[in-house]
């Protein structure tokens, strides 16, 4: 069946071919939008933090608000550096069959960027509030 498919930019292939390339592209999407889902919950995760410390920021003790919006942000920590693991893994099983995927270097750039921001603004929670760390 050599239709003049869309997808096969006008070149003559069997509908196995194009149903195959459609299906590869999917799957590549699928692993992006997992991905994504993941980094929005590490965002969500973040903003959570500095919301609690924003809004709890005069509970007693004084450094309880800081330590449960710390908490929020580490656990946005561990969820973008897991969402690159998980990416990873599925590229790698996707490889084994031949299928090019989306690069794991984009992945990982992106994870770590959110982990070093969120290690960061850990650091400015507790050190960042007229030079005095505890208070």
């Amino acid at each position: 069946m050599g239709d003049d498919h869309a997808y096969t930019n006008g070149k003559d292939c069997d509908e196995d071919e194009a149903s195959e390339a459609l299906a590869r592209d999917r799957t590549d999407m699928a692993v992006e939008r997992t991905f994504a889902g993941w980094i929005r919950t590490a965002f969500a995760a973040i903003g959570i933090g500095l919301a609690f410390r924003v809004l709890f920021g005069e509970l007693q003790p004084p450094w309880l608000a800081k330590a449960i919006g710390s908490m929020f942000i580490g656990f946005a920590i561990f969820l973008a550096l897991n969402a690159q693991r998980r990416a990873e893994k599925s590229l790698a099983r996707m490889r084994s069959h031949a299928v090019d995927g989306p690069d794991a270097p984009r992945f990982r750039l992106l994870s770590w960027g959110v982990a070093t921001g969120a290690a960061i603004l850990i650091a400015g929670l507790w050190i960042l509030n007229d030079g005095e760390i505890g208070g």
